[in-house]
């Protein structure tokens, strides 16, 4: 094992240790010791960060800097053991990633959605892709969050979520509204009927009775979006599913200054509730959050 190796797993062992889940950094910064590792080099310097943070040749520049901006952490960290490191400086490399914006779901577009997805078959997979789709566009879940739900952290009797699948590890509670908790009992009905005692812990699962997977998913949602005629809208070729996140968050927004709300005050517990840091960390905002505008079954009005 080269040094440059041994320091790396120090690294990583030691930002895990702070909390930082570092999956993507890791399988980055694999690659550029092994790029090291490959041109013989015993020490980190600006010239290797910068060949290495340049590939491919055609991608975009703002990749460039993010790859740099990797290797930038892991030399500062080097640079504490070994003195002939070369770390590379802030402005190399710039680069600005343009921002595509989100496709807003109007509330008859999320009712298409749902209607395209019941006439799915066979029924389960109907109902399964339903009960998804009605969840993230009526509580603002992320795609990976809804599919990660096992039975245990849904309860149906209190209607709330357990979101343990939540990025950087940020558990939370999710309140629902009254209607999401209905559908959800008729989607559970509807599951348990086809698979009472199915092989795995998943609330949301196939028709094989296996826990209903990210591609699975997003191979039902794109044929959706081109059944229900959204294919080529907002800026991206399709609008996605994590674009209901951001129509739900925008709807509670609108609702709020439409009805005269205070509405800064309410942002700090809209964002702990759809999962990110709140500048009130101890202000859950469960009760605002119910309010939120979307209902679901969703009959095309807010």
């Amino acid at each position: 094992m080269s040094s440059l190796r041994a320091h790396l797993r120090d690294y990583l062992r030691i930002r895990r240790r702070l909390g930082f889940e570092l999956k993507d950094t890791e399988r980055d910064l694999e690659r550029f010791v092994a790029f090291c590792e490959q041109a013989g080099a015993q020490h980190l310097t600006v010239e290797l960060a910068l060949t290495w943070a340049r590939l491919p040749a055609s991608a975009h520049p703002y990749r460039w800097r993010r790859r740099l901006g990797v290797v930038r952490g892991f030399a500062r960290y080097l640079a504490t053991i070994d003195p002939l490191t070369e770390v590379p400086a802030e402005d190399l490399l710039p680069a600005r990633l343009p921002r595509v914006a989100p496709y807003i779901y109007s509330p008859e577009e999320v009712a298409a959605l749902l209607a395209a997805a019941r006439q799915l078959t066979p029924a389960l997979r109907a109902a399964t892709i339903e009960a998804v789709i009605g969840l993230m566009a009526s509580s603002g879940l992320r795609r990976g969050e809804a599919l990660a739900l096992d039975r245990h952290d849904v309860d149906l009797d209190d209607g709330a979520l357990h979101v343990r699948a939540a990025k950087q590890s940020r558990q939370r509670e999710v309140p629902l509204h009254a209607t999401t908790t209905q559908a959800l009992r008729e989607y559970a009905r509807v599951r348990d009927r086809h698979w009472p005692t199915p092989p795995t812990p998943g609330f949301f699962i196939t028709t094989s009775g296996a826990r209903l997977t990210p591609s699975a998913f997003s191979t039902a949602f794109v044929g959706l979006i081109k059944r229900v005629g959204l294919e080529g809208g907002g800026q991206r070729r399709r609008p996605r599913a994590h674009d209901l996140r951001h129509a739900f968050a925008v709807c509670t927004l609108v609702g709020w200054y439409r009805s005269g709300e205070d509405v800064g005050s309410k942002l700090p517990p809209l964002s702990t509730y759809l999962g990110h840091y709140a500048t009130r960390p101890t202000d859950t905002g469960t009760s605002r959050a119910r309010r939120s505008c979307w209902r679901w079954p969703l009959r095309g009005s807010s």
